[in-house]
């Protein structure tokens, strides 16, 4: 698996809409997302091997600064995409490509759903990351809080992520803001050597800490999914 940058995903045309409303976050001119999909229980094998087919193609593409993709662990039929691009103009590139013209052709069928997608801006984080081995667990959880509790999400989850990033076993740990938006979605993205790690991680001082503050504030669940690499 290609080093995690946080960043995410940039759109895949009309089944994947969205694409012209990502944001570049400050300075960098970067398109982030992440899209989730889920397969039909007989065609998890197949869209598990069209997805690394094309994660693989995808890293070729000019402007490419991530692209990696994920099985949802306790709910294989789950997939996630993390992709990140310099700038809007190479994900624009991307949504025209070959390859993914081809994947969506393949995959939209054989799923339950659309391909839901999340638009995102870098809040916390997104540099370079550690190589997590086969072993390695990731996970993405999506924060809802109330409009009025935004900003003190936001530094909690600042704080979060500072404090997590030092923890035994961490490989990433970045936080990404929904766009367009008015400031009360985030994506938090972690990434753990093991799962040993990562279940000491919840029990650490500043998790515990973190979602005692948090809930409070919640407008939704607190919506934490882990997922293994596709390689």
């Amino acid at each position: 698996m290609r080093t995690l940058s946080l960043a995410a995903i940039a759109v895949w045309g009309a089944a994947l809409a969205g694409i012209g409303s990502a944001a570049a976050a400050p300075n960098s001119g970067a398109v982030y997302a992440v899209t989730y999909f889920e397969a039909a229980a007989p065609d998890i094998g197949k869209v598990a091997a069209d997805l690394r087919q094309f994660a693989a193609a995808s890293r070729n593409e000019a402007g490419n600064v991530s692209f990696d993709a994920f099985e949802q662990i306790d709910r294989p039929s789950r997939f996630a995409i993390f992709e990140s691009w310099q700038n809007k103009a190479s994900a624009d590139a991307q949504n025209a490509a070959a390859a993914t013209v081809a994947f969506r052709d393949k995959v939209q069928p054989l799923l339950v759903g659309p391909f839901e997608v999340r638009n995102l801006t870098g809040f916390s984080g997104t540099g370079a990351h550690a190589e997590g081995g086969r072993d390695a667990v990731y996970v993405l959880t999506f924060v809802d809080v109330f409009p009025p509790g935004k900003d003190q999400a936001a530094a909690l989850l600042r704080q979060f992520a500072e404090a997590n990033r030092k923890l035994p076993g961490n490989l990433l740990f970045d936080v990404l803001l929904r766009v367009p938006g008015i400031g009360n979605h985030f994506t938090v993205v972690e990434g753990w050597r093991d799962r040993h790690a990562f279940d000491a991680s919840l029990m650490a001082a500043s998790t515990r800490e973190f979602r005692q503050k948090l809930t409070p504030l919640e407008g939704a669940l607190y919506d934490e999914r882990l997922y293994h690499a596709l390689w």
